[in-house]
């Protein structure tokens, strides 16, 4: 493949793309892609009664509040979306600081819902992952999977600051450019917007989306990312929370070097499973006859690419850290990604043939490229990661945790292992550390774990739901590989879908078994 990944993002997200210093990955978007369905919903034919929220978001001027209402209308773009859904604009503050002062539009999309207005509950608000993830492009794509929730729900989504349609950071070697090509590109291009497109600004913008949409309460599914984002709108609106669910949950009590150290040891341990599983159920397993001959064979392939990339079809080669995420990229899929890796494995171990693999990887990625041609999703990654982190160490201590990761996974060390350079040269400053997400006097948030993610590791979800606060954060743990466990698994979907639908959360200490009991 022609780039690299220095660190993988908290999102089921894109397939394998830029190698550039300061470009988190997007995986793992393939295990939602395989859900995906094309049979619309039908629409009920009772006239549709539209709900009013008496609660603005406070200091904001009327103009925006009382004064604006969202006019949609039928989608232009992406080319998914011209048929059953809307769009609007919302126009909201560049600064919260100066509420009065310049204003910017965030993208919007919505299908409406098909039950009766008695039973219709508001808006659900899905945030797809990323950071980076366009939710106007997304929506069409995932539809289905949150299909059994429309009877109940319009559903919602949006093109976070940064992303898209809204104030679109631009890093490439000129202001139209998608592409990423450093901080300094960045600064040149969108200095003047890159301290306002951070998550704590995205949740300020998710406040006036609630009222405008018409409800009292904020009805919400995040996943991946979408989950640092539901949390930090709880801990800024907690008497605003409705029934808010975080899924595939980050870790608020990791700083971004501590992160990568989990992340690669999560993704080893998957491929760990995997090279066991191979070598007891696959004839020919290509990693051998278990984890560590396997990481032997990995060793060994990595090598070779290094010094001579394989043909990956389409004029593209794959390389050492293309092999990396490439591999992680079917984990995230869970056992599903398992048969189709030993076959892309062999292929290229057989044959250095890499287009099974590295199809498999595009395949996880966005269904329909050219549907969005304003996609910046590399540098939306970095300039929102960059503007929520406050970590800028010098090269000695970078080194250090570079060298933490690479021995943290024989597999996937030395590719992870550029991440930790991310933000080194960020034009400013980041918000923390770690986020505040504490969300004492809220109404109960769902927080989902998949005790087999390779991506966002389980312990992030304990500790999101000890962390949103007493009464608040409700675990809900699954046993299953892959990021992400909605809706693959009956038991998390039926308990998820009974919480958006009831409020009702699941007892304490909840498990619902998989692919891991």
């Amino acid at each position: 493949m022609s780039d690299a990944h220095p660190i993988r993002s908290r999102r089921p997200g894109l397939s394998v793309g830029a190698r550039i210093i300061a470009v988190i990955v997007l995986a793992a978007i393939g295990a939602v892609a395989a859900w995906l369905q094309h049979d619309a919903p039908r629409r009920s034919a009772e006239p549709r009664t539209e709900f009013t929220a008496k609660n603005p978001p406070a200091g904001l001027p009327t103009a925006l509040t009382t004064g604006q209402h969202l006019h949609w209308s039928r989608c232009t773009s992406p080319p998914t979306a011209r048929t059953g859904y809307d769009c609007a604009a919302m126009r909201t503050p560049l600064d919260y600081r100066k509420p009065g002062g310049r204003t910017i539009d965030v993208a919007l999309i919505r299908r409406k819902a098909t039950g009766p207005n008695a039973r219709r509950i508001g808006s659900l608000v899905l945030n797809f992952g990323g950071p980076g993830v366009s939710g106007v492009s997304g929506l069409p794509e995932h539809l289905n999977q949150y299909k059994p929730l429309l009877d109940r729900y319009d559903l919602v989504s949006f093109d976070p600051r940064g992303v898209g349609a809204t104030i679109p950071v631009r890093c490439g070697k000129t202001a139209d450019d998608t592409g990423y090509e450093g901080a300094d590109a960045c600064a040149e291009h969108s200095g003047a917007l890159l301290p306002y497109i951070g998550t704590s600004h995205t949740a300020r913008d998710l406040d006036l989306m609630r009222y405008l949409l018409g409800d009292e309460r904020l009805h919400y599914f995040g996943v991946s990312y979408g989950t640092a984002l539901g949390a930090a709108y709880a801990h800024l609106y907690p008497s605003h929370v409705g029934r808010l669910v975080l899924e595939a949950s980050v870790d608020p009590t990791e700083d971004l070097d501590e992160e990568q150290v989990s992340q690669v040891k999560a993704v080893q341990a998957a491929f760990d499973r995997f090279a066991a599983h191979c070598a007891a159920r696959i004839r020919h397993c290509p990693t051998g006859d278990g984890p560590e001959e396997a990481a032997r064979r990995m060793a060994r392939l990595a090598d070779r690419l290094r010094k001579k990339p394989a043909p990956a079809g389409g004029g593209e080669n794959l390389d050492a850290d293309d092999l990396a995420y490439a591999v992680g990229d079917h984990l995230d899929l869970g056992t599903d990604g398992w048969s189709p890796l030993a076959k892309a494995l062999t292929a290229l171990i057989d044959h250095n043939d890499a287009r099974p693999l590295s199809k498999g990887a595009d395949d996880i990625g966005s269904a329909d490229q050219t549907a969005t041609p304003r996609d910046n999703s590399r540098a939306a990654l970095t300039a929102i990661t960059c503007a929520d982190s406050s970590l800028r160490p010098g090269f000695e201590r970078l080194d250090r945790d570079a060298a933490r990761v690479k021995a943290a996974s024989p597999v996937f060390g030395t590719a992870w292992s550029i991440g930790v350079y991310l933000c080194y040269d960020w034009p400013f400053d980041g918000e923390r550390a770690t986020p505040q997400v504490n969300a004492a006097g809220a109404a109960p948030v769902l927080v989902v774990g998949g005790t087999g993610d390779p991506t966002t590791p389980y312990p992030g979800a304990r500790h999101m739901a000890r962390a949103l606060g007493d009464g608040v954060g409700v675990l809900l743990t699954a046993e299953e590989e892959g990021h992400g466990t909605y809706p693959q698994n009956r038991c998390v979907t039926e308990t998820v879908n009974r919480y958006l639908r009831t409020g009702h959360t699941p007892p304490p200490g909840k498990v619902c078994r998989g692919s891991m009991s």
